[in-house]
């Protein structure tokens, strides 16, 4: 499947990333379809609509080894609210197939983060009108099927946990899921992912895009691939994550155009 064909649109998009999501069947309540109702022209039933619930993306440390700043979750919160939700992350309109009409922050009572924070979930609820044409795709979603997503979206800082510098602005030499020695001891490389400029479009796929998507994450909207040299994995990276090494883009000194 030609990635630039499908993704239309997205290579304008400065600093597009994409995280993988997850889906689960909802139930329509009368608030539920009052939310609805706010985005439709005109007024739906129960019957008439189909909802299922997606966790979008959360403060926790991911397999590109990045994580949300909850101030960021917080802002895509409202990013997210009347998004798309797409197919296959083909920005056309005949892939169109449900609409976000309400986002939610779950903190967990229990939970923590790897960096011992609560964990923090965003939560898009959205809806389908049912039809004649969707009823495969509707009995896919609750029979299990169609159970993964990917979102797509932009942020303004990418912060590296060796020396701080801000990727989005100036690539570092750094690699996340390498270890690097600091003061205290050997500490691996992730990325805090902060200041949520823009929410696209959440997209059902069949391998969320989050690690097979073929191309590195470009936060400042440019794509520069790293050398061999300079991606050679480190011994302590399993490999699994080998290739997001070598798609990952870091161009020293290098300042990200202005919008």
């Amino acid at each position: 499947m030609d990635e630039k064909r499908n993704h239309r649109g997205a290579e304008g998009s400065a600093g597009l990333i994409y995280k993988a999501a997850q889906l689960s069947t909802h139930e329509v309540t009368p608030e539920e379809l009052k939310a609805v109702n706010k985005y439709a022209l005109e007024p739906l039933e129960a019957a008439d609509v189909f909802t299922f619930k997606a966790v979008l993306c959360d403060n926790e440390l991911d397999r590109d080894f990045e994580r949300f700043s909850v101030k960021a979750l917080q802002e895509l919160k409202k990013l997210f609210l009347g998004k798309t939700v797409i197919k296959n992350h083909s920005w056309d309109a005949n892939d169109q197939v449900a609409r976000i009409y309400a986002t939610e922050l779950v903190t967990s009572d229990k939970a923590v983060t790897k960096s011992g924070e609560a964990y923090v979930q965003l939560v898009a609820h959205c809806y389908m009108v049912r039809t004649e044409s969707n009823k495969d795709l509707i009995a896919e979603i609750k029979g299990g099927i169609k159970k993964e997503g990917s979102v797509g979206c932009a942020v303004s800082s990418s912060i590296c946990s060796i020396c701080g510098t801000d990727n989005a602005k100036n690539y570092c030499r750094h690699y996340g899921g390498r270890s690097y020695e600091k003061e205290g001891g050997a500490q691996v490389c992730t990325f805090t992912l902060d200041g949520a400029k823009d929410a696209y479009e959440f997209s059902l796929v069949a391998v969320p895009a989050q690690k097979a998507a073929g191309v590195s994450k470009s936060y400042t909207g440019e794509t520069v691939y790293a050398s061999e040299e300079e991606t050679a994995p480190a011994e302590d990276i399993n490999k699994e994550h080998e290739h997001v090494l070598a798609l990952r883009a870091r161009l020293l000194n290098t300042r990200a155009p202005k919008n």
